[in-house]
């Protein structure tokens, strides 16, 4: 006779059938990741600033290890961002996704952006830039460049 499972019993047995990281966790871990690099702040200055080293902030910024409330709290004074910016943009359809994002490849693309060091400083550099009709013309700057890129790719 099957013993009958209770929604926390099917629930971990469901988290052990998982390999890897939970989706949430690591796109968690990719918002500590850009917030720390549009900052210009190393992997190990904010280690030290919460007495970790750089090598498990690699490892939250991954996913491999989840951010327990008391830490995502100092990370968030640390990154000045109120805690609920690294759970910004998850959920709906994106939690459904393997890798946090929307179906529509977007989080690919964005993920592409913040890991290249020059994706980091133009975020850095924009997000600078106080006159929204200024920020709307780099954007249009930008946008122009990539839609000519993808003429001449075609």
């Amino acid at each position: 006779m099957a013993k009958p499972q209770n929604a926390a019993t099917a629930s971990s047995d469901d988290a052990s059938k998982r390999s890897g990281p939970h989706p949430i966790d690591v796109y968690v871990g990719s918002r500590v990741k850009l917030r720390r690099m549009i900052l210009g702040m190393s992997q190990e200055m904010l280690g030290k600033s919460l007495g970790l080293t750089f090598q498990q902030i690699q490892k939250y910024e991954k996913g491999v290890n989840r951010i327990g409330a008391s830490r995502m709290f100092e990370l968030s004074q640390l990154l000045e961002v109120p805690v609920q910016f690294f759970y910004d943009g998850f959920g709906g359809a994106a939690a459904k996704s393997a890798n946090g994002f929307a179906e529509d490849g977007d989080g690919e693309a964005v993920m592409d952006l913040v890991n290249s060091p020059e994706g980091v400083q133009l975020c850095r550099y924009f997000s600078e830039i106080r006159d929204l009709d200024v920020r709307k013309k780099v954007l249009d700057l930008v946008k122009s460049i990539a839609e000519r890129e993808g003429e001449a790719v075609s």
